[in-house]
């Protein structure tokens, strides 16, 4: 090793090939991305075969453009980080045996990191980088959330790296991909998450009352999920009841408002409107003149119903564990409204509430190297025959 600190991050868990060169993970000294929404999008969601060669394509180009952008040459490094998973298992494979064979050829330690936790380093590189007051290593609760994911962790630093602790998670849908869903119904491009954030503050959040019903344990599954997303986790009978989440319904929900008030044909031809990559509208008007105003209404419901919800098992949990402190991290951590209430609320009960920036709150490889300093420093490294695992638990 160099003794530099520079740790090389590299991530192709979905649908964005990311390097990034961060210094001892507290400085993020490069980063490169190549995203794939072009490519998505005419499907209206990720293609698992043709993000696994866009990976192939884009991996090279992107982690010789962060190292130029760094500035270093592969001698300056102290070790390469990938992400290992959760994720699709083609496009993590690419990411993986790419960086093992960049460890290999340059001597370099390999570190693997998961995905979620690279998510939750991404709001400690920003508190770091930004010297925010709050910022430190005590224990705290992790929101996770984004298109693939919907998880509580309790973030414990320990000796050498953190340890995490599930407390809650979604059982269905996550809250980003019901986002996604809900805008495809509506006749919104891919990815809809920033389409919603967006028109949602043209309409009234209280015209169409949506609401979650407590979550019961099904006897007959004997504890275990109805259908396992992104990660396996806990048997659900472990964990308590009021902190797990359901999006499915309330997606069932939107989709009988738009048959019950007949707005399917005006989500259809609404579809057939909007040019590829077009951006959302920036003022009323153009809200107007793409949704009637009570489109326009049942998106900002539908955002507002799903905001509280989380934002209502969160400070649950953090109540009961006594957390002081909230980390929202993941796609969906970048909702205007979402960041609003969530920084009301801690305010409210004195907690401190802290996000990623807009560019870390996606998938990106600086958070992969972020969280890969403190397991340098434990020196826990990557096993020789470290492979992808698409459903691997965090905690």
């Amino acid at each position: 090793m160099s003794g530099s600190g520079l740790i090389l991050g590299i991530e192709s868990s979905c649908d964005e090939t990311a390097a990034a060169v961060v210094e001892r993970g507290e400085r993020t000294v490069s980063s490169a991305v190549a995203s794939q929404i072009a490519t998505h999008a005419r499907y209206g969601g990720v293609v698992p075969e043709l993000a696994s060669r866009e990976h192939l394509r884009a991996i090279v180009p992107v982690v010789r453009a962060a190292m130029a952008e760094a500035k270093i040459g592969y001698g300056d490094l102290d070790a390469i980080a990938v992400t290992c998973g959760p994720g699709l298992a083609g496009a993590l494979l690419v990411g993986l045996t790419y960086a093992k064979a960049l460890a290999y050829a340059k001597n370099l330690p390999l570190i693997a990191i998961n995905h979620l936790e690279g998510h939750i380093h991404a709001v400690l590189l920003n508190e770091r980088e930004s010297g925010a007051a709050g910022a430190g290593d005590a224990p705290s609760l992790a929101l996770v959330v984004s298109g693939g994911h919907t998880h509580l962790y309790l973030a414990r630093p320990a000796t050498g790296s953190w340890r995490y602790s599930l407390m809650g998670r979604t059982l269905d849908d996550a809250a980003g991909e019901a986002f996604d869903k809900v805008a495809k119904l509506l006749g919104l491009p891919y990815p809809g998450g920033p389409w919603i954030d967006t028109m949602a503050k043209y309409g009234n959040p209280r015209a169409v009352p949506f609401s979650f019903a407590q979550i019961k344990t099904k006897v007959h599954l004997g504890g275990k999920a109805p259908r396992t997303k992104a990660a396996q986790t806990a048997p659900i009978a472990e964990l308590d009841p009021h902190f797990l989440f359901s999006f499915s319904g309330i997606k069932t929900a939107v989709l009988r408002h738009v048959e019950l008030h007949g707005l399917r044909a005006e989500a259809v031809e609404r579809a057939s409107r909007i040019e590829p990559g077009q951006r959302p509208p920036q003022s009323r008007e153009e809200a107007l003149a793409l949704c009637p105003q009570p489109t326009l209404d049942l998106i900002a419901s539908f955002q507002h119903a799903v905001v509280g919800d989380l934002l209502k098992k969160s400070f649950a949990a953090a109540e009961r564990l006594g957390a002081e402190r909230i980390l929202v991290t993941g796609g969906v951590a970048a909702n205007r409204e979402l960041r609003a209430r969530f920084t009301a609320e801690a305010a409210r009960r004195s907690l401190h509430a802290a996000f990623p920036t807009l560019a870390l709150s996606t998938d990106n490889a600086a958070m992969i190297a972020a969280a890969a300093w403190p397991r340098l420093l434990a020196g826990e490294l990557a096993p020789a025959d470290l492979t992808a695992n698409p459903s691997l638990a965090l905690g």
